[in-house]
């Protein structure tokens, strides 16, 4: 196989990233776009010793699981979507067989436990008139660039890339993006407002953060600019504040050459530095630079499955030694603005998050204010430094005895736990752990830790948080051993 040939393939199978695999004469190749079944025409464009990657030039013979025709224009293009072109109830199928297959490879979990243990994916309920769901993003993040004519374009990254593919109608977003978008685009032409170049680290607009209440309807315009203000900002506010439900027009200093987006600094233009919303009946506010889960339909589900793997209406019959009804201590490591926390205050007696930003912690500590929660304490740091030392410190104060949690939630990023914090885990000896995991790779892996440490896998579960895209949450309980 040499660059550039043209193949037939069949694909056969599916990557973790949602590439189509088949082989030709024994040699595999991976084809992003491909569904299992189809039959397609394909450009070799980088070959290895024993695969080679190609692209997809057409579909001979349509898969029964590829859709006749994908709702976005831009689908193939942007890389915001890997899935979109594949039936819904096959990208279901594909993401729960993902988790699995990553708890038995990686995590070396038992086929027949997971038989028992494994419950179905939680998928979407079908957009009004679509037979997928979409437009259930409450945060988008467009960057803004120049196309080749020299107009200002905004859209999406295309896959592997920083070339913008313009679009300001994504479907998985909102329909008032388009408006807000359209509005500053506008705006920047008329006064002149240069865009960021990445390259130079020149001009002065670099992204467009939109946040929308999909309770409260409040909506909130942040604009990412390397500088100081924006020139006739005051005009951008009074065309943007005109839109139904405009709640927080603010700026995010960014400055500095790099590839994160957010900067630190954020300075109001006009309304308040937050919008509201719910998950469920707990109240949050959300600032712009608050870690938010941006499915808010799934979010609900996907915590009250790990509020009910917490078990904590297990322990509402539990008395003291004095007659007191016991109620548990809960640990939720990795909060963010106190999400799971505020869900699990509601049934435990002691509720104690760790979350490494500080601006988080105090939207925590205000959302919990607001929602007159009064069982719930949050420490700034690092969940593998804070707990460990902790645990260390209470056994110092109270003559060698083990700090002790009920249950431990942990909702880490892609990246996973530390063993560090893991060991400190299994050493509070929680009755039971809760994972939530946004990575089913090292989820695997961490459970492989725990239940080499004690604990067993009790239930599991994927949450489709993402459609049209290969990621997804998955909740697992985990219930400690008693030899």
């Amino acid at each position: 196989m040499n660059k550039n040939d043209i193949v037939q393939v069949k694909i056969e199978d599916i990557g973790v990233n949602g590439e189509g695999i088949g082989k030709v004469d024994g040699y595999t190749l991976f084809i992003k776009d491909g569904i299992i079944g189809d039959v397609v025409e394909a450009k070799l464009m980088k070959t290895k010793k024993n695969y080679g990657y190609a692209r997809l030039m057409k579909v001979l013979q349509p898969s029964d699981d590829r859709v006749k025709e994908p709702v976005c224009a831009m689908a193939r293009k942007c890389g915001g979507c890997q899935l979109q072109e594949m039936r819904y109830k096959s990208q279901l199928a594909f993401k729960e067989k993902k988790v699995r297959g990553n708890l038995m490879r990686i995590g070396e979990v038992p086929e027949e436990l997971l038989d028992q243990v494994m419950e179905p994916i939680v998928g979407m309920e079908e957009t009004e008139g679509l037979d997928a769901p979409y437009h259930y993003r409450n945060k988008a993040q467009f960057p803004i660039g120049m196309d080749k004519e020299g107009n200002i374009v905004a859209g999406f990254y295309a896959g592997r890339t920083h070339s913008i593919i313009p679009n300001t109608d994504c479907v998985l977003g909102v329909s008032v993006n388009e408006d807000i978008l359209t509005c500053v685009i506008h705006f920047m032409k008329e006064y002149h407002v240069p865009v960021y170049d990445e390259t130079a680290h020149k001009g002065l607009v670099r992204h467009v953060l939109i946040r929308y209440g999909f309770t409260t309807k409040e909506i909130m315009v942040c604009l990412v600019i390397n500088g100081e203000k924006v020139p006739h900002q005051e005009v951008l506010a009074e065309r943007l504040r005109k839109i139904p439900g405009m709640t927080s027009i603010t700026l995010s200093i960014n400055k500095e050459k790099t590839n994160v987006i957010m900067g630190n600094e954020i300075k109001l233009i006009w309304g308040q530095s937050f919008i509201t919303d719910y998950i469920g009946n707990v109240k949050y506010q959300i600032s712009p630079l608050s870690f938010y889960q941006v499915n808010p339909v799934q979010t609900e589900k996907l915590y009250n499955l790990a509020l009910e793997y917490a078990g904590l209406s297990d322990y509402a019959e539990d008395v003291s030694a004095a007659g007191v009804r016991q109620k548990p201590v809960v640990w939720d490591l990795y909060c963010g603005i106190g999400t799971i926390s505020l869900f699990l205050a509601q049934k435990a007696g002691q509720v104690y998050g760790v979350e490494i930003v500080p601006q988080a912690i105090e939207d925590a500590k205000n959302n919990a204010r607001i929602n007159r929660i009064r069982n719930a304490e949050f420490y700034v740091g690092k969940a593998e430094e804070v707990l460990p030392k902790y645990y260390e410190d209470y056994a110092k104060e109270h003559g060698g005895q083990k700090a002790h949690a009920d249950v431990i939630v942990v909702d880490p990023p892609r990246k996973g736990c530390e063993e560090t914090l893991l060991q400190t885990m299994v050493d509070m000896e929680p009755e039971r752990i809760v994972y939530v995991s946004c990575d089913s790779a090292t989820l695997a892996r961490d459970m492989k830790f725990l239940r080499g440490n004690g604990y067993e896998i009790e239930r599991v579960r994927a949450v489709d948080q993402f459609p049209h895209t290969v990621h997804t949450e998955c909740v697992v309980g985990m219930q400690r051993k008693h030899i």
